[in-house]
């Protein structure tokens, strides 16, 4: 969360100086970033149903674990992945 909220205050800071100098920003328009918020959310989408469709044995919160940390930035890993990284 501490990486969201200084890219934020950074934001933040280049858009006070840009309004200072009077300069245009050149940031894509807010309907651009949430077209790039619903291609992020469906790009989710069909994982989920496959897991749906899948029925597995295990019960794990495979939504936990696998969509939210992509969605706020870190890509899904494999278990073996994570465990050279802990090591």
């Amino acid at each position: 969360m501490k990486p969201y909220l200084l890219s934020m205050a950074v934001g933040l800071l280049v858009g006070v100086i840009y309004a200072l100098f009077q300069v245009r920003s050149p940031a894509p328009p807010v309907i651009a970033l949430v077209g790039l918020l619903g291609i992020l959310v469906g790009e989710q989408i069909p994982p989920l149903v496959k897991q749906w469709v899948a029925k597995p044995s295990v019960a794990t919160s495979w939504l936990h674990h696998q969509v939210k940390p992509h969605m706020f930035g870190e890509l899904p890993q494999c278990a073996s992945a994570k465990e050279r990284h802990r090591a």
